[in-house]
């Protein structure tokens, strides 16, 4: 199995970095088109990311402003049984976030791609977390 890892800071405070991965608003900033759920343990989330790619999750970890992850129940034949996380340390001044999707069956050219695509994704967290901007969702694999 591979897994895709990710360690960086975010100059803000842990709870608004925990507030971004795991609320429905906050991973619509960055992340996903539309999504629902609520960040306590085997909640779950619905993950729309266009039509014919609405995809089901799990709450599997939910420690306010320490860490977050999700198994993902329904979606990409690649992703199902994976597991997306968050864990964070840090003061009232930056977070460091140490990312992880974990279980990837393969290092096919789906794992590669998501690969690049997660650093992506993660920059416009960063940048929306920092800075305050704000990109299209249709745009963010191209900023």
């Amino acid at each position: 199995m591979a897994d895709i890892l990710q360690d960086f800071i975010i100059r803000v405070p842990a709870a608004r970095v925990y507030e971004a991965v795991s609320s429905a608003e906050g991973l619509n900033e960055w992340w996903t088109r539309a999504a629902s759920g609520t960040p306590v343990p085997d909640a779950r989330y619905e993950l729309d990311f266009g039509p014919g790619h609405v995809w089901r999750a799990v709450v599997t970890k939910a420690e306010f402003a320490r860490a977050f992850e999700l198994r993902l129940a329904e979606a990409d034949a690649d992703w199902i049984d994976t597991i997306v996380g968050f864990e964070l340390e840090g003061n009232d001044e930056a977070t460091r976030v140490r990312f992880y999707h974990l279980r990837w069956r393969e290092t096919n050219q789906h794992y590669r791609t998501s690969c690049h695509c997660w650093a992506l994704y993660l920059r416009v967290l960063r940048r929306h977390l920092e800075h305050g901007e704000t990109v299209a969702y249709e745009r963010r694999l191209d900023v």
